[in-house]
């Protein structure tokens, strides 16, 4: 049993603590157009806005992609931005050249002339 304080007691100094539920209580800051429309969807779903709030996060991450490991963002978006870059220089290449030169050219404008590979802050440094 959770012991609540007298009101009428001054000298009572432990907080007034009522528990309606387990669920955790979370402020959500919207503005005013996104809390007419949650609103309106709530009302259209005979729902109160708390409700509401609930199932569209619910329904939100759902059909959300998961979140990648914390750790592999950076290498994948750096995957991406290079592959991204590989495509523009390749159409940008005169498509009459040899394949070994096209990919060598490719490859000096995504990894950089190497007389600068010590300058790369994104590559592992060599030790000597």
């Amino acid at each position: 049993m959770i012991g609540v304080s007298d009101f009428g007691n001054k000298d009572s100094t432990s907080p007034v603590r009522r528990r309606t539920g387990l669920d955790a209580v979370s402020a959500v800051k919207m503005t005013e157009v996104l809390t007419a429309s949650v609103d309106a969807w709530a009302e259209a779903h005979q729902l109160s806005r708390s409700d509401a709030i609930c199932k569209l996060v619910e329904l939100g991450l759902r059909i959300a992609p998961a979140a990648p490991a914390s750790g592999s963002t950076v290498a994948s978006d750096a995957t991406r931005l290079e592959e991204l870059a590989v495509h523009e220089i390749e159409g940008l290449l005169d498509p009459a050249l040899p394949e070994d030169e096209r990919e060598r050219r490719i490859r000096r404008l995504t990894e950089g002339p190497p007389e600068f590979s010590h300058e790369r802050i994104d590559l592992p440094k060599h030790r000597t």
